[in-house]
């Protein structure tokens, strides 16, 4: 799906208040961007990340905060693969 800031997907069957946003980074690799309605602030406070970056937080947020969480499920690579690579044909 695509709006005024830019392609994004629901990381969460049903949920429509959360979106991950997706790019191409300056070198060509995929970004994300994640943005909440009941939290805008989210979207304010977390700039375009790498996927390398996502998996380096993702585990110090299991180190530090939620061993039992998975941050990465909400960071799809293959969907945002196809949503680029759709945009772009």
């Amino acid at each position: 799906m695509k709006d005024e800031l830019g392609l994004y997907y629901h990381p969460q069957a049903g949920n429509t208040l959360s979106r991950v946003y997706v790019r191409r980074g300056e070198h060509g690799e995929v970004e994300f961007r994640l943005w909440r309605a009941d939290m805008p602030e989210v979207w304010e406070r977390h700039p375009w990340l790498s996927m390398s970056v996502v998996q380096d937080a993702s585990e110090l947020y299991r180190q530090e905060r939620n061993a039992d969480a998975d941050p990465l499920k909400l960071y799809d690579l293959a969907v945002a693969r196809a949503l680029l690579k759709e945009d772009e044909a």
